[in-house]
């Protein structure tokens, strides 16, 4: 029997890596589309492309059972004008050449499931936002305008891709909690583990989440739900507070207090670090409604869990 083939975009980064492993594990053919390409390994083959122009990395398309694009220059950088342009381009252009591929196939994909954001929706305390009634737009005061545009820009690049004979998913992914070198659950464990995890800013803005474990079954989920396109929210049911968050991850780690950081240090912080606040002000209060809709249980509904688990795995 054939294998099961799937071609991942971007595949390099801590979630493309991390699915790689999972599908080549399951006994997936897994195929890396990567602008650093190297030697194949663990049962994954790397290709070369560019993300923006035809080549021969094309031919690894036809007769895929599920295409996956997570190409995009990180968001985790000041927002001058040449990182805004790479941001944007390396969405944009990425989902522009695959749907030319894909549309070019004489057995295409059946299913492509693009890259979005969580952060498409508008900063929010009051009410959740999901994919039925979720408002899109800018906030001054979460200095999201740039995302917002980014993510409305990616999405409309999925949705005029020319692939009627391939379902088209846009994964509209909460923050991901991964024990990967560099991964955003590191960084928060260890201010929590300083004593300082504290609550950022007020403490009071949601965040939006998911445990790597539940985004790599809410993809193969995906992949199999032919009833499912267009955009789909990958966040744990329960988005919490800053505050809340912080005060759970100090509890996981037996850490009696964490100091808190006011608006002005995480601005002082954000420059030195060379990021941007938005990534912590902002409030994501996402959920997944059309998941939970569709039957997709979530092993990691709870921060408390998810935090416990991924404490006791590293």
């Amino acid at each position: 029997m054939n294998k099961q083939k799937m071609v991942l975009a971007g595949g390099s980064g801590f979630l493309g890596r991390m699915l790689a492993q999972e599908f080549a594990a399951s006994g997936w053919e897994v195929i890396v589309l990567s602008r650093t390409a190297r030697k194949d390994e663990d049962s994954v083959q790397e290709v070369w492309w560019d993300g923006k122009t035809p080549g021969p990395w094309t031919k690894t398309l036809e007769g895929a059972s599920a295409v996956i694009n997570l190409a995009g220059r990180s968001v985790n950088c000041r927002y001058h004008a040449a990182n805004r342009a790479l941001i944007m381009d390396s969405r944009v252009d990425s989902t522009h050449v695959l749907g030319g591929a894909i549309a070019s196939c004489v057995v295409p994909p059946p299913v492509w499931l693009n890259s979005s954001t969580a952060t498409i929706y508008k900063h929010s305390f009051e009410r959740p936002m999901d994919e039925l009634t979720g408002e899109i737009g800018a906030t001054p005061e979460a200095k999201d305008e740039f995302s917002i545009e980014v993510a409305t820009a990616w999405e409309r690049a999925l949705d005029e891709a020319k692939t009627p004979r391939t379902r088209k998913v846009a994964l509209r992914a909460a923050m991901v909690l991964g024990t990967a070198e560099g991964s955003v659950f590191r960084v928060l464990r260890r201010l929590a583990r300083w004593g300082l995890g504290g609550h950022m800013g007020n403490g009071q803005q949601y965040v939006s989440w998911v445990h790597q474990k539940d985004f790599s079954r809410a993809v193969e989920w995906l992949i199999c739900k032919e009833e499912l396109s267009g955009p789909v929210n990958i966040a744990a049911p329960n988005p919490l507070t800053n505050g809340a968050m912080m005060r759970t991850l100090r509890e996981a780690c037996h850490v009696p207090f964490g100091l808190p950081a006011a608006r002005w240090m995480l601005e002082t912080g954000a420059l030195l670090l060379r990021t941007e606040t938005e990534l912590i002000i902002k409030s994501r209060r996402v959920v997944p409604t059309r998941l939970l809709q569709s039957g997709f249980q979530f092993q990691f509904p709870e921060f408390e869990r998810a935090a416990a688990d991924l404490i006791e795995r590293l």
